[in-house]
């Protein structure tokens, strides 16, 4: 009897909690306040306020409910998912080489933006060079030099994002990581956004 009522009582409070608990959270929206979600380099407060209102625009990208700061128009926008941007993620097998060289490489998307990027730890003990490429449709190809670090400590690389030209599947990315300054060096580990299927 003490049991089916402890069970009971446990019901209730669930039962309680739970609408209480979502009603807390609030909506999730596609108009919530975007402000930080730009490039790094943006600056300025968002271009739709967490309301939903935008205020009247201006051409100059001035609103009136601004008070006369002016805010850059968005040239597009972001994609909503759950409570985030949703970032779209194609990665290819972690890798390991003998010398200690350990890499994972993936094409990433979000919105409307493409790039790649690759996880790294190196267990060399050696500084090395490492070119990330991004390829896409067209013979596209984007390059990025990245310097590892002799620490044994995890690090990544990127591209610059570019906007998505074609089908995404079409993008591929690949790491190399070298021996030494520069690509000089004798190749250790080459890891790839395709899964090997």
């Amino acid at each position: 009897m003490n049991l089916r009522l402890l069970a009971l009582a446990g019901v209730v409070a669930v039962t309680v909690a739970l609408p209480l608990a979502v009603a807390s959270a609030g909506p999730v929206s596609d108009l919530g306040d975007l402000g930080n979600l730009g490039d790094p380099g943006d600056a300025g407060p968002a271009a739709v306020r967490a309301s939903g209102h935008d205020g009247d625009r201006h051409d100059d990208g001035r609103r009136d409910d601004d008070k006369g700061a002016v805010t850059p128009a968005p040239t597009r926008s972001p994609l909503l998912l759950g409570l985030g941007l949703a970032t779209a993620a194609r990665c290819g097998p972690e890798l390991s080489s003998p010398d200690g060289v350990e890499a994972q490489t993936c094409v990433l998307t979000q919105g409307e933006d493409t790039w790649a990027r690759t996880y790294y730890r190196n267990a060399t003990g050696d500084e090395l060079s490492s070119v990330l490429s991004l390829m896409g449709p067209g013979g596209r190809t984007v390059q990025m030099n990245c310097a590892v670090g002799a620490e044994d400590d995890p690090g990544a690389c990127e591209t610059p994002r570019e906007r998505t030209t074609g089908d995404v599947g079409a993008y591929t990315a690949v790491a190399e990581f070298a021996k030494g300054a520069g690509s000089r060096g004798p190749l250790l580990l080459r890891s790839g956004s395709n899964s090997g299927q």
